[in-house]
């Protein structure tokens, strides 16, 4: 009974602590997602926007990035602990913490998705707002036009976290070692995650730059191909 009221805690931690740490992150890094997205439009930079609206889009992030990041914490962490139960052979928790970050990773799609879609096209100044964004979408490429790019992005995703979660913990196992504690401090595992997380974008960039564009493409052949991935 005490072991199932320590999980129930740990869960509901995940959750409001993912919510919380994504929304953050989404807001206070979003003038450079916005650079970002416009670099990688084909229309390019300055006729994207330039400098301009760096803001643009942000209301869409700020309504699914919490459940997004709720999502994936989750279910990261039940699949940590399930599968960690399973293999407790510390010579497979890089494979553990692969798994459970890509199954998060592919339910935290299923809700992002959308609010990328919206949020993409409006810092390219496709939409000026995300009422007229929704309702344009709807009508001119119906309802799976808000999964448009749904496949790239998890192609995106999923690598992004097998190689960013394991070096996370890796990096977080030397910092442990290094400063002989069992567990270390919330700003050590901030430098931890910076590391794991600039080392993990310059190599997945490519397959950002790909659902960018799938993203900011209105044809209907990319739907398509979302439904022939989702059958």
């Amino acid at each position: 009974m005490e072991k199932k009221t320590s999980y129930n805690i740990n869960f509901a931690q995940a959750l409001v602590a993912g919510g919380i740490a994504g929304t953050s992150v989404d807001v206070i890094l979003y003038p450079l997602d916005t650079i970002k997205t416009r670099l990688q439009s084909k229309s390019g930079f300055y006729s994207s926007g330039g400098f301009r609206g760096i803001y643009s889009g942000l209301p869409s992030v700020i309504i699914g990035s919490a459940p997004g990041a709720s999502a994936f914490f989750v279910t990261y962490e039940y699949f940590k602990k399930t599968l960690g139960d399973l293999i407790p052979d510390p010579k497979y928790s890089s494979l553990v913490h692969m798994t459970a970050a890509s199954s998060g990773e592919v339910v935290a799609c299923l809700i992002r998705t959308p609010t990328e879609v919206i949020k993409s096209r409006m810092q390219v100044k496709q939409y000026s707002s995300v009422p007229k964004a929704v309702k344009m979408i709807f009508q001119q490429e119906g309802f799976f036009g808000f999964y448009q790019g749904f496949t790239s992005l998890v192609f995106r995703e999923v690598p992004f976290s097998c190689i960013q979660f394991p070096l996370y913990e890796y990096f977080k196992s030397l910092a442990a070692n290094y400063t002989h504690r069992k567990y270390i401090e919330p700003w050590e595992a901030a430098i931890c995650g910076s590391f794991a997380g600039g080392i993990t974008a310059g190599v997945t960039t490519p397959l950002d730059v790909i659902k960018t564009r799938l993203m900011l493409s209105t044809k209907v052949i990319s739907c398509n191909y979302l439904l022939f991935f989702i059958n």
